[in-house]
């Protein structure tokens, strides 16, 4: 199996690089086709002008999100045309409320969506929905890439956050091509449980699993030293030096991580490498 269908969503220019870089490192590497959705974005809300409001205020809405489209299109037109990789892009205008309808649409027939980090300062308020339209509306495994994150072909290490949840299995199974191709994948568990079948060998079944893969495996079991999980990652991931983290998204209800934040949320405001989610 390979990522042949690869798509990215675009609302701006500032941040898109990286993502596009690592679009076109993957096409090149999989041999496969790189997409780029353009969207400007309406962000009036429906009902927000009082009956009678100028036109002329719903028309310069229209007209300025049509002109962010055309200027977001024509950077994607410019990178993927160098790139020499099989690539299309087209734009288009859709509003904040309903922007998750044509994501979600995009993503379905996707293998792997690429997607810029979504928090941080100067980011629009789409991004987070991009993100969660894709994987829930779309059913499609995403990869976030921070700013600085160099783009790889074929990640050397990956560093896998095992908690036997659901959204993690299913993480792991749609990161396959990249953990059969890494030269190490480390699975990290966090204060196993000390009760249950795994006790005396946590990570010890899915180890067994990858392996059945050809996936070369470590387990790496560490003690909750920190308040949040995502910290303790973050860190296992700077001094194992690994090029990328798998684990499984939204754990909680999203309304949850939202408010409350959670490993999801934090791994995605803090983590310097790309993040593979999956829910």
């Amino acid at each position: 199996m390979a990522y042949k269908s690869l798509l990215t969503v675009m609302t701006e220019t500032k941040f898109a690089k990286p993502a596009l870089a690592q679009l076109v490192a993957l096409a090149e590497a999989q041999d496969g086709h790189a997409e780029a959705l353009c969207l400007g974005v309406d962000r009036s809300q429906t009902g927000y002008y009082y009956a009678g409001a100028n036109a002329l205020i719903l028309q310069e809405t229209l007209k300025r999100a049509n002109a962010e489209a055309d200027e977001v299109l024509a950077f994607a037109e410019d990178f993927l045309g160098k790139s020499g990789v099989r690539w299309s892009a087209e734009n288009g205008v859709a509003q904040i409320a309903d922007l998750g309808r044509h994501v979600a649409h995009r993503a379905r027939f996707s293998d792997l969506v690429v997607l810029p980090q979504p928090y941080g300062k100067d980011r629009g308020a789409e991004a987070e929905p991009i993100i969660e339209a894709a994987m829930f509306e779309g059913h499609a495994p995403v990869l976030v890439v921070p700013d600085e994150a160099k783009p790889f072909a074929s990640p050397r290490t990956v560093l896998i956050g095992w908690n036997e949840s659901v959204e993690a299995m299913n993480a792991i199974r749609r990161a396959l091509p990249f953990l059969r191709a890494a030269e190490l994948t480390r699975i990290v568990v966090i204060d196993p449980p000390r009760h249950g079948p795994d006790r005396s060998d946590p990570g010890g079944m899915l180890s067994q699993m990858l392996s059945r893969h050809g996936v070369r495996c470590e387990i790496d079991v560490l003690s909750k030293t920190m308040t949040r999980v995502s910290d303790i990652l973050n860190r296992h991931a700077a001094d194992v030096e690994a090029d990328m983290i798998v684990m499984g998204a939204y754990g909680h209800s999203r309304f949850r991580e939202a408010i409350l934040g959670g490993a999801t949320r934090n791994m995605l405001e803090q983590s310097s490498v790309p993040v593979f989610l999956a829910h």
